[in-house]
């Protein structure tokens, strides 16, 4: 269960990418689309939601707690802040943070 309180150095490994062909690469592009597309109507569910509503809807879509939720949680509140609507960015910020504590992602000491 996704839980957190709130006031409302990439480690890339360089490998040979597999090959594939233009059928694979436009079958897995559209899926990121997709799964990108999931991503952000979470976070505007998580933005448009009562204040302390957050965990339950987080738990609603156990399919999508992963790294890329995360990156896209930051993704959105950086475009937030240059837009000057700090407070949704910074709400973001915490929620990736308290996200990526529960998965293993970011140090807790």
């Amino acid at each position: 269960m996704f839980h957190f309180d709130h006031p409302k150095h990439d480690s890339t490994i360089m490998s040979t990418p597999p090959v594939t062909t233009p059928t694979q690469d436009t079958t897995f592009a559209t899926e990121l689309e997709q799964r990108q597309a999931q991503y952000y109507d979470l976070i505007d569910q998580l933005l448009k939601c009562p204040s302390g509503q957050e965990p339950e809807l987080l738990d609603a879509h156990p399919d999508l707690l992963d790294e890329g939720l995360v990156r896209s949680l930051v993704q959105v509140a950086t475009c937030f802040s240059h837009e000057n609507n700090g407070e949704s960015g910074q709400f973001l910020i915490h929620v990736a943070r308290e996200l990526a504590k529960q998965l293993g992602l970011y140090p807790t000491t």
